[in-house]
Order: structure tokens, then sequence, then C-alpha cells
């Protein structure tokens, strides 16, 4: 064999073995964040908020199952899911047995496009593309409404084009949150009333961080706004970063902390799961993050862009 064969041969044994190790170690290396936010009003005590997203699950995905339902024990005070849970028709009981135990805390929660329409197969070379400029190609209906009946029955809050104030762990919290941008189905004018003034943290929820929908929540003095949707990329390159956010957002932001116009900040989750069509992560594995909020004064806002650390664990493991 000559060179330029066994060169060709050497590559095709490492694009193997990236792809082997995408779809069966990365994508179920359940990952935890940990992040400090300086966003509360002062003299609030810190808050515990466990982000969740994109969970794409489907009924065998047992591992993921008790990844998630472990996380109860962070003890959060508070937990948000941003959406994309389900990627199969029967796939709501195997949502709510991830969930189960988290549904006993504090919770809200707004959805995403794979909530309300299942996968497709779709080209990935899709995804190179524009945002703007790309096809949305819907699957068959989802059973997105038993799935926010079961969340809604436990005291999760709705919060899609909704404005909740509530008391989580002595803190005063405004939240408003939107149908999911990514299918053009916001409506920012249904939550743009003005915000109260005897709240100590000021909370937007959305699944997609459009740079639209991020502006007018900067603009009405939001705090803190989470999001998923963009998977943190999925595959990353190494000193690169996010190929794609598969939305407006730019590639630095597809996963982590960051601060939008002078003052919000912004946490986009990687989220728990990918596409039955497309499963594979490289660089960028599963995971959920335990946000400490802190009152401004105590804590130095994060530089734009990714400014989180992180803290692998596996199924079973201790997590505080």
């Amino acid at each position: 064999m000559n060179k330029f064969g066994r060169l060709l041969l050497s590559a095709g044994a490492l694009g193997a073995a990236a792809v082997t190790y995408s779809a069966a170690i990365e994508r179920r290396h359940w990952t935890l964040r940990q992040v400090s936010l300086p966003v509360l009003d002062e003299g609030a005590a810190p808050l515990r908020v466990l982000h969740i997203s994109d969970l794409h699950m489907t009924p065998n995905q047992r591992s993921k199952q008790r990844w998630v339902s472990e996380l109860v024990d962070l003890d959060p005070d508070l937990v948000v899911n941003t959406g994309d849970n389900l990627a199969h028709p029967q796939a709501v009981p195997a949502a709510l047995r991830a969930m189960g135990p988290l549904l006993d805390r504090p919770g809200v929660f707004v959805f995403g496009s794979n909530d309300y329409f299942g996968p497709t197969a779709k080209n990935p070379a899709r995804y190179l593309l524009p945002s703007s400029k790309t096809k949305r190609i819907h699957g068959d209906p989802l059973p997105w409404r038993d799935l926010r009946a079961a969340m809604a029955e436990r005291g999760w809050l709705d919060a899609t084009h909704r404005r909740h104030e509530i008391e989580v762990a002595g803190v005063r919290i405004h939240i408003a949150g939107l149908d999911d941008p990514h299918l053009h189905a916001d409506r920012y004018d249904l939550i743009a009333d003005p915000l109260p003034e005897d709240v100590q943290l000021r909370l937007g929820v959305t699944h997609s961080p459009e740079p639209r929908v991020l502006d007018s929540f900067a603009e009405d003095g939001y705090d803190l706004v989470l999001a998923g949707h963009t998977h943190g990329g999925q595959l990353r390159v190494p000193g690169y970063g996010a190929l794609v956010t598969n939305c407006e957002l730019d590639r630095d932001r597809a996963r982590g902390a960051s601060t939008w116009g002078e003052r919000m900040h912004l946490h986009v989750s990687a989220g728990l799961g990918t596409s039955p069509y497309a499963p594979v992560r490289f660089a960028c594995p599963p995971e959920a993050t335990l946000l400490t909020l802190l009152p401004r004064s105590e804590a130095p806002a994060p530089t734009s862009g990714n400014a989180k650390t992180g803290t692998p664990f596996g199924a079973g493991e201790g997590v505080r």
C-alpha cells in the first residue's frame, strides 16, 4: 500500500472511531454544569435553579431517565424546563419518569417544536445553512397536551405567553415565557406589560434563543433568560466551538452563560438529548445545569460567550 493509501485508511479509521465515540459514548455521558450568576436584587438570598432542556425522550432511554430523576438530590429551589421533551408519540410516561421527583419542587416550563411535532429524517447539511433559509419540516403531532396536563397537575407553572409571580426560598420572582420562537409562535406582546417593582428576580423563559426575543426581554428589564434548542451545537470542533446553533443566535453563545445588552444575563442549555435520526454528540456532552443565582454585588458579571465550568458525573453517583 502506498503512502496515500495508508493516509486514506488512517483517515477512515479515525472518522469511524469518532462516529462510534459520538454515538455510543458521548451522547450518554450525562454531565452536570454548575454556574453562578449575579442577577438578583440586593438583599435577596442565593437561589438554586436547575435548568433542564431538550430531553428528546424515547420510551427506552432508561439511563437518561434515571440520571434526570436523580437530579432532585441537588436540592434545587426551582426547576426550569425549556422544552423539547419528546421524541416519540409514546414518550410522555418516560418523560414523567425522568422528571418525576423534580415535579415535587417548584417548577416552570415552556415547550419547543419537538413537544408539538415528532422528529423526522433530515439531510444533516441543511443545518449548515442560515436558519432563515431552511424550510421547517414537521413530523407527526405529539401528545404535548398530555404532558402539559401532567406537569401542571403536579404544580409546575406553564409560562407559555403567561406571567407569574411566585416566591421561592424567600426570593420573589416574576416569570414570563414564550411559545417557541423557532416556530414563529412567539407573541411577546402578550407578556409585555410593565414589570412589577416588588420582585427580586425577573426571569424570562423561551425554547429557542432568537435574538429578536432576547432583545425584547432585555429592553423590558429582565435580569435573566433561560433557553435551550441549540444542543450546544451538538457537534463542536475543539478550539473552534459550535458549527451551528440552528437559530439566529451567534455560535459563541451556543451553550452556557453570557450577557445580553447592558445588564441581562442569558443561559443556553446544551440539552440532554438528540433527535433519533442524528444520535451523535461530539465535544458537547448532554447536560443539565445547576445555576446559583446571587445578588449583583456578590460576583463579577461573566464575559460575553461561554462562561461556565462543568463537572461530569454518571447515573447513580453522588451529585452534591
